[in-house]
């Protein structure tokens, strides 16, 4: 799924999203957070951490990755941490027997950040492309 799928998924019967839906705010963060998310990916994979990273966008705590961009410090809506595949398998977040279909539908990370957002709602993985 890719950002603009989510903001359909999450627009009202009128196609509009609620003012005050959140992922309006986080496209606006992922603009700006684009250049320090897409360096810190390039690192995970050129220190052999990881060739899937995953960065888990939030507004509330979550226990999964290290918190990379912190809202609270740069004074935008949404936290990033930090994480990977390996991470999400570990955890359970991630079955094993869908691991190699994550891995399969893993969009470039030369060319796309692989989200996981976390809303009130639920969770999901999306790509969002670097400008």
């Amino acid at each position: 799924m890719d950002l603009e799928e989510l903001l359909k998924n999450q627009a009202g019967d009128d196609g509009q999203l609620e003012k005050d839906s959140p992922l309006k705010s986080l496209k606006k963060d992922l603009d700006f957070y684009a250049e320090s998310i897409k360096e810190v990916s390039a690192e995970m994979v050129a220190e052999g951490y990881t060739l899937f990273p995953i960065f888990i966008a939030h507004q509330h705590e979550v226990s999964v990755g290290e918190v990379m961009l912190d809202k609270k410090e740069l004074g935008t809506s949404w936290t990033v941490n930090a994480s990977s595949l390996e991470e999400f398998v570990d955890r359970g977040l991630i079955k094993d027997d869908r691991k190699a279909y994550f891995e399969r539908t893993y969009k470039k990370s030369e060319d796309y950040m692989c989200l996981f957002v976390v809303v009130p709602e639920g969770a999901n993985f999306v790509f969002y492309p670097y400008k």
